[in-house]
């Protein structure tokens, strides 16, 4: 009986121990905060693609600003003229070794069709996310904080 709540035990501490560490990274959905209206714009979902970097897709548009299009019409690449839904927006990417920081990819603004090279840091125990988009150097750039959407 001691040997089987001892397992027990072990095995419920190993999986907490799982799904916090798995909290501690951009994989899942999430939801960037519009900073004009405070209110969520759009569901995000980060994967891991067959390379090993992250593929960020938009899974829905929560807010259609004034004078946007559904598609992206100003993007210069593949993506020029698709729909901003089930577009991929984030390319590239991968973990620093020894911190929940992944850095090294790009991240694609649909609205003006800009680039930027792009940081996730996941933040308050992985339920907030800091995106920081710059060119160049992460010192000229802006971060927006996104929250997760799957709990």
């Amino acid at each position: 009986m001691k040997k089987s709540v001892l397992s027990a035990v072990v095995l419920s501490s190993l999986l907490l121990c799982a799904q916090a560490q798995a909290q501690l990274s951009p994989l899942g959905m999430w939801t960037p905060i519009d900073e004009a209206s405070g209110k969520p714009s759009a569901e995000i979902v980060i994967s891991m693609n067959a390379a090993g970097t992250l593929s960020g897709v938009i899974q829905k548009t929560l807010i259609v600003a004034p004078g946007t299009s559904a598609t992206c019409d100003k993007c210069t690449d593949d993506r020029k003229g698709k729909p901003t839904q089930g577009m991929e927006i984030i390319r590239g990417g991968k973990k620093l070794d020894g911190k929940d920081v992944w850095e090294g990819g790009k991240i694609l603004d649909p609205n003006d069709g800009k680039e930027f090279s792009v940081r996730f840091t996941p933040i308050d125990g992985g339920k907030k996310m800091e995106v920081r988009g710059y060119v160049g150097s992460p010192m000229l750039g802006k971060t927006q904080t996104w929250v997760r959407g799957d709990k």
